[in-house]
């Protein structure tokens, strides 16, 4: 898939578990880890937002395409 997921290295450089960003982001642990392995398909807007707001970043600090 041409889209990466970097939440792992969002999370690293803001010392933020997966239990902390779930707390923060009112999403599942299941969910959130679904989302960090790239096995997501989609993903709301809602749920990105508050990610960047969890994690003060951007959308692109997240998520990148790769050819």
């Amino acid at each position: 898939m041409p889209i990466i997921v970097n939440l792992d290295v969002m999370m690293a450089k803001r010392k933020m578990s997966l239990n902390e960003l779930s707390e923060h982001v009112g999403v599942t642990l299941s969910n959130l880890s679904i989302l960090k392995t790239g096995k997501a398909k989609a993903v709301r807007f809602s749920t990105l937002e508050a990610i960047c707001k969890a994690l003060d970043c951007q959308p692109g600090d997240i998520l990148e395409f790769e050819e």
